[in-house]
């Protein structure tokens, strides 16, 4: 079996997706190579299969016309399912749905998406996430789905013994664009100080996938709130680096903080909990998966900035309770998002197509 993964760069949730899958499908037999249509961060990253950077249309006849390949997964890009069928590729097509996110923007994309699906596409791939599931449900019913859950690498993200910060950490993942919710860090942020003063704060993004006007506004509002003094900003970190910063975060008595809307999935909540870096979160959908509250880290509520502060405090300063989730969060990752399920699944997938 050959298969392809397209997106758009190699950044994020999905280029840590790409490498894991890749990487446990090819020790079970399976060929992979990876298709970004632009350069970015992630691709010095050591991949140990082929991985191809272009977006024009003689770049990509020439890929799909010498490898052959038995399917190609198109993450996200609806239009480059037509696209890949025009230049000549017959083979099985299926649109993985990752990273689409608010709910509204999501169903909103689903339904341009249609006459792409139901001419070009023969199944599509959605990790457990209620309201992708609802969607496609709902917009497409007549399309053949498979629901399998992401791969995290429950090896590599673990906990790092090392010297703790001085102060207790209050880390952010993500990109500033309002699905993230940045402004609603800096507020809990902000209300959270005033009970620990000595507070530092961690954040980790991309500058390149920054919204447009976003870096400004989030300067202003860092500026006003007067937290520029405790900030640490951390930019185009490699993603086997992070257990590192996780595990810091953990020994430093802080946590994650994620303020997303909407999540597919999660990764860097996912693989924080690994870490048993202990988590506060939305209920953002996708993080569903590996966040119980009170067990394997805590929700609040989006918005409420009170009952956030409330959580990330007992998450600080309750010792027992913020052992027993970070024993139980790392549990759940390990029991529930190993390599071999994926791959197993997978297999699955394409076997159903005759590809054997």
């Amino acid at each position: 079996m050959k298969v392809l993964f397209t997106f758009y760069v190699p950044s994020g949730g999905v280029e840590t997706l790409n490498k894991l899958r890749c990487e446990s499908l090819q020790r079970s037999g399976i060929e992979c190579h990876l298709l970004y249509l632009m350069p970015g961060s992630g691709e010095d990253n050591g991949a140990a299969f082929p991985t191809f950077i272009g977006s024009t249309d003689e770049e990509i006849t020439k890929i799909i016309k010498s490898n052959y390949y038995d399917a190609i997964v198109v993450t996200s890009d609806i239009f480059l399912l037509e696209r890949l069928r025009m230049l000549g590729y017959r083979g099985i097509l299926i649109y993985e749905a990752q990273g689409l996110g608010k709910r509204n923007e999501a169903k909103e994309l689903i339904t341009v998406a249609v006459p792409y699906l139901q001419s070009f596409c023969n199944a599509i791939l959605i990790p457990p996430t209620d309201h992708l599931m609802e969607l496609f449900m709902q917009i497409c019913p007549w399309m053949r789905r498979f629901i399998i859950p992401n791969i995290v690498d429950v090896h590599t993200f673990n906990h790092i013994p090392n010297d703790p910060p001085a102060d207790p950490v209050l880390a952010w993942v993500g990109r500033l664009e309002s699905n993230k919710n940045w402004r609603e860090y800096l507020e809990i942020a902000y209300r959270l100080r005033s009970h620990k003063p000595n507070l530092h704060l961690w954040m980790f993004h991309d500058p390149s996938l920054a919204g447009v006007g976003e870096s400004e506004k989030f300067e202003t509002m860092l500026q006003l709130l007067g937290l520029q003094d405790r900030l640490s900003v951390f930019t185009n970190i490699p993603n086997g680096t992070m257990p590192v910063y996780f595990s810091s975060i953990v020994n430093s008595g802080g946590l994650l903080l994620s303020t997303s809307i909407t999540e597919g999935f999660g990764y860097a909540v996912a693989e924080a909990i690994c870490c048993t870096c202990p988590v506060l979160s939305t209920d953002s959908d996708g993080v569903r998966s590996f966040i119980v509250h009170n067990q394997t880290g805590k929700f609040y509520p989006l918005g409420d900035i009170d009952t956030a502060v409330t959580e990330a405090l007992e998450l600080m300063d309750d010792d027992k309770l913020r052992s027993r989730i970070r024993k139980q969060g790392r549990d759940h990752m390990v029991t529930s998002f190993g390599s071999g399920q994926y791959s197993h699944s997978f297999r699955e997938m394409l076997n159903s197509f005759s590809i054997f």
